[in-house]
């Protein structure tokens, strides 16, 4: 990458009446997002496609983190309408059943394998979002390696190719972090916020929500690119 590119992140994308920890954009605001960015020009993109670009410009990268089984209907429709590709970070080890970590907030379901494997077929990139979604800090370094490198065995079990991408749960990383992930062999990683670690393997993202119109969207991409010279 010659450049730090503009990365955004997504949750779930659906109809809601709750959404404490504002992880959640409506599927209409969610396609005024996606018809912003093809009106200017640009194109979204997976995380693997945006590391392997020679040039960056014109691209954005979209993630969706914890694999909600609205990715599949409220998604990638729109997505493939615009010809546009993203990675969505999957929780290993709770494929099928629902977002346990979020403590007092609604329920909502995650992908099962098919619904992966789908997902995969429609040009989308599948990454890891480790096994269980801890933090990786907290753990001792047999767990850490358990969240990180099984979480990668087992997507690549379950899908039958290779898995590039991680991405941190709650955009906890250190050094330690870091290193077990390039150890496991992924390519690069996603964390949230701007740090020394900045680089291939902690990529900062722009957080998008429902509040996000086409004013909010202008905002945080020049501030991205006084910030980053994207």
């Amino acid at each position: 990458m010659t450049a730090m590119p503009l990365v955004l992140m997504y949750h779930s994308v659906d109809k809601y009446d709750s959404d404490p920890l504002h992880v959640t954009v409506s599927p209409d605001r969610f396609a005024r997002q996606m018809r912003w960015l093809a009106r200017r020009g640009l194109s979204g993109v997976s995380m693997l496609e945006l590391t392997r670009a020679r040039n960056t410009r014109g691209l954005v990268g979209l993630t969706f983190d914890d694999g909600y089984g609205d990715f599949l209907s409220e998604v990638v429709p729109v997505l493939r309408k615009y010809g546009f590709t993203a990675t969505v970070f999957v929780v290993t080890g709770l494929i099928g059943e629902h977002n346990a970590w979020d403590s007092g907030s609604p329920r909502k379901r995650l992908m099962d394998a098919e619904g992966l494997r789908w997902a995969a077929r429609q040009g989308m990139e599948i990454g890891s979002h480790s096994a269980g979604h801890y933090s990786l800090s907290g753990l001792r370094d047999d767990e850490l390696h358990q969240e990180v490198a099984g979480s990668k065995a087992t997507l690549e079990d379950l899908l039958g190719r290779q898995v590039n991408g991680f991405c941190y749960p709650y955009g906890h990383v250190n050094a330690r972090e870091l290193a077990a992930v390039r150890e496991a062999g992924y390519s690069y990683a996603c964390a949230i916020w701007k740090s020394e670690l900045t680089g291939t393997y902690a990529l900062p993202r722009t957080y998008v929500g429902e509040r996000d119109g086409a004013l909010r969207l202008h905002a945080k991409r020049a501030r991205h690119r006084v910030r980053w010279g994207w």
